[in-house]
């Protein structure tokens, strides 16, 4: 079959190299892709709000399966878009939901709501507009800190500030609903109760009936070690967790997935591929963060190598509605991300930079995001410019391999945080220095 993919980033690049691995593949397209997702497919430029272009590629390449990476399409209707399409209706299945279901990303406050509605889990919370910022700031002085603050809309993974104190607190408020410091995204702001525990990722993979749990992952969100300086897109992951065992994720599984799904459900809403549950351990209990309607980046670099089933067979059980007969195999091993970035991130930062030593990388996989291909060179072009891969036997030894793997690759103003997974076992710092040359 023949598969487009939509994005570009680290995500989309280990998507594409497993896609890559199927034997139901006949041609991947990627849109618009990276220099690294041209070893596994082509690379296309596509106007996804040109619907009539957009039918016509989709037609001419005799596309079977559009898999949507990031969220911002799927918010905006694309799965929507194609399945009213007269010609492309019953022939093309996405991958993402359709914009009712994005909602549960889209917007927190009608996420938070739904978990109320259907008894998963979550933080207690109040949602507030930009005309009720005197009401918003009454309610942090009623409240003890830390402070929960979060912008209801699209902020590209960076629209939650947790203030250590009430003065903070009053001044985030007052920047997302006075000075409109996320636009859009901030116009509504949610305000929760803090949770004290361990966070990770969970994901599962539905065809709106069935679903299949994914392996889960830690992320690094902050760029710091030690958890320090400002949120990111995300520094790194770990997968699977240590803290999260069996009897955990048994919990997930009945708390949270199956009313999940079986919420949207019995609300009428249509919700077919990833669903990524951002959950706090507290005490051994989950609960709910928050809903990202697809994979997360980098955890999806951590968990996809571990996948060992046929992705586009998963994809196919969606098409079918067959996903309840489909079988995911994990590998037990663990693997450890850790994402290098430009000098500056997630501030502002320099693009063409030189990137060397990716030749000189064999235990690990290298997924690149933020990249460009300028007179035959490879250069950085994002804040996050790649994130290497590395197995290990156990914890340990994958936050091992990983380094000496970073260690490289070089890039001037490279940046990256030392202590990824480090949390979870004790190993020694892997510091930043000039890379290791094999």
């Amino acid at each position: 079959m023949n598969v487009l993919l939509i994005g570009g980033g680290g995500r989309e690049h280990a998507l594409a190299w497993k896609i890559a691995q199927s034997s139901l593949l006949d041609e991947l397209y990627v849109s618009p892709g990276n220099p690294g997702t041209v070893r596994h497919g082509r690379n296309v430029e596509l106007d996804l709000k040109d619907q009539k272009a957009l039918r016509r590629f989709l037609l001419e390449k005799r596309i079977r399966i559009v898999v949507v990476g990031p969220e911002t399409p799927l918010v905006e209707g694309l799965h929507d878009r194609i399945a009213a399409d007269p010609e492309l209706a019953g022939h093309v299945t996405v991958i993402g939901p359709k914009q009712a279901g994005a909602r549960l990303e889209g917007s927190k406050e009608f996420a938070k709501e739904f978990m109320f509605r259907h008894n998963i889990p979550t933080a207690t919370f109040r949602a507030f507009g930009k005309d009720q910022l005197k009401e918003a700031i009454e309610h942090v002085e009623r409240m003890a800190p830390p402070y929960v603050i979060k912008a209801d809309g699209l902020a590209q993974g960076k629209g939650v500030v947790i203030a250590a104190d009430q003065k903070e607190a009053v001044r985030t408020l007052k920047d997302m609903l006075g000075s409109g410091r996320f636009g859009a995204a901030g116009e509504r702001v949610v305000i929760e109760q803090f949770l004290e525990g361990i966070e990770l990722s969970a994901f599962l993979i539905t065809d709106g009936e069935a679903f299949k749990m994914l392996p889960a992952a830690k992320d690094y969100k902050r760029i710091g070690d030690g958890d320090t300086g400002p949120n990111t897109g995300g520094m790194g992951a770990v997968s699977p967790v240590p803290f999260a065992d069996k009897e955990f994720m048994q919990k997930v599984h009945d708390r949270v997935a199956a009313p999940t799904i079986r919420g949207l459900r019995e609300e009428g809403i249509p919700y077919q591929g990833f669903l990524f549950m951002g959950l706090m351990n507290v005490n051994g209990e989950p609960y709910v963060i928050e809903y990202n309607v697809r994979l997360g980046d980098p955890e999806t670099e951590a968990i996809l190598p571990r996948l060992r089933s046929d992705l586009l067979d998963l994809f196919e059980g969606i098409s079918s509605g067959t996903l309840s007969e489909r079988h995911v195999d994990v590998d037990d091993r663990t693997c450890a991300t850790v994402v290098l970035a430009s000098e500056g991130y997630p501030g502002t930062y320099e693009k063409g930079r030189a990137i060397l030593g990716l030749d000189q990388v064999r235990e690990a996989h290298v997924f690149q995001a933020g990249t460009a291909e300028k007179g035959g060179a490879l250069v950085t072009e994002g804040g996050r410019v790649l994130a290497v891969t590395a197995f290990g036997k156990d914890t340990e030894q994958a936050i091992m391999q990983v380094y000496r793997s970073v260690m490289l690759i070089d890039f001037e103003g490279k940046q990256y945080r030392s202590d990824i997974g480090h949390d979870l076992v004790r190993v020694p710092a892997v510091r930043p220095g000039a890379p290791q040359q094999a």
